[in-house]
């Protein structure tokens, strides 16, 4: 009987592993959070993850479970464990995804570089570190955000005031410093619970309005030294908060030359859509390899240059489908993938993907072939 993998969250990443899950000969059953979602392809069952009976009964069908986003709360998935059921990540690893300050704590015991950082509780607190560093510093939430939420850069504490308002007892947000970046990189590991671990090509991420807009793998202009702590610095992560499936780590590169760790994710990452096409193995292939525990696939870029454009909000009349026509005449060597999703202003409905012998031909490309869905 085929191995079967559960998926916690029914997103674009749940759906982004039906066709790998098939060519590997997995049974990929999806609880999705509601009817009509990306990966409704596979979804057995619609529930909501924070309720664990729903979650118990999904998980009786399955022979190891996973996840499309962090979201799901540690008492479940703890009960997950104690009842026998094989969680990866498991709770301890995502622990250090799902809140921001115990990952930094975390980070600092393994020695990792990162921004200064500090838990504040109260204004004074964040006020005096503020003062400490030039006077401006970057306000996260702990826990829930992400592509941009949750983040406020200030240069004064009353600024964050709404969000110690909102705090409840006994809790904090976390500050960092402003970093000088110079560009934003993502390094992808992936690791499988019996120890093997591999390690993609560091890339260059473009934040738009804080939402990931392009990628292109590897980083151009990468010095030898830069790929080799990148990878180092995501191989001892995923080691050291014993993390199993897909881990991404962005990155700064900052302006005096350091790498410093920004965020994690535990599972497939818009940093890898890249390696869809770009690579010999795919992060979702890759994320289903390492949960099951088969032998991890080979990360080999398949071109020296890969470009990964996001379409964000798609078009304003009529829909994603209207538009693949006019894109693929247009440019045959691009690979559109497109989410299930309603257009809507700001939202990942789909991404392209490029790769070739030339990074200026396959930026214009991609950024041509995304522009046919605005």
């Amino acid at each position: 009987m085929a191995l079967r993998v559960g998926v916690i969250g029914g997103g674009q990443l749940a759906r982004m592993m039906i066709a790998p899950a098939v060519e590997l000969g997995l049974d990929l059953r999806v609880l999705a959070e509601d009817e009509g979602m990306s990966a409704q392809l596979a979804a057995t069952a619609v529930g909501d993850y924070r309720d664990l009976e729903v979650v118990r009964a999904f998980v009786k069908d399955v022979d190891v479970v996973t996840f499309d986003h962090e979201h799901v709360p540690q008492e479940i998935l703890r009960a997950l464990v104690a009842d026998g059921v094989a969680v990866h990540p498991g709770p301890h690893a995502l622990q250090f995804a799902q809140d921001k300050l115990v990952m930094r704590a975390r980070l600092a015991e393994l020695g990792v570089p990162q921004p200064d950082w500090a838990p504040v509780r109260d204004l004074a607190e964040l006020q005096a570190f503020l003062d400490e560093h030039d006077g401006k510093g970057v306000v996260k939430t702990p826990r829930g955000g992400y592509d941009g939420k949750g983040v406020r850069v200030v240069r004064a504490a009353a600024e964050a005031q709404d969000w110690f308002d909102a705090l409840a007892e006994g809790e904090a947000l976390l500050v960092e410093e402003l970093v000088g970046f110079v560009r934003e990189l993502a390094q992808q590991v992936a690791r499988r619970p019996s120890g093997e671990v591999v390690a993609y090509p560091v890339v260059e991420t473009v934040q738009r309005d804080g939402v990931c807009a392009e990628v292109i793998a590897p980083a151009p202009q990468a010095p030898d030294r830069l790929v080799e702590v990148a990878e180092q610095i995501g191989r001892s992560i995923a080691e050291g908060l014993g993390v199993t499936g897909m881990l991404a780590v962005e990155l700064f590169e900052t302006d005096d030359e350091r790498i410093l760790v920004n965020e994690l994710a535990m599972r497939p990452h818009n940093s890898g859509h890249w390696s869809q096409d770009g690579a010999v193995t795919g992060q979702f292939e890759q994320h289903l390899r390492a949960v099951a525990d088969l032998p991890l696939g080979d990360t080999t870029p398949r071109a020296p240059w890969s470009v990964m454009i996001n379409i964000l909000g798609g078009p304003k009349d009529g829909s994603l489908g209207d538009r693949f026509a006019g894109a693929m005449t247009g440019y045959p060597s691009a690979k559109i993938h497109t989410y299930g999703k309603e257009p809507r202003p700001g939202r990942k409905v789909g991404h392209v993907n490029v790769s070739g012998d030339d990074l200026d031909d396959a930026v214009y490309i991609a950024r041509a072939a995304a522009a046919h869905f605005d």
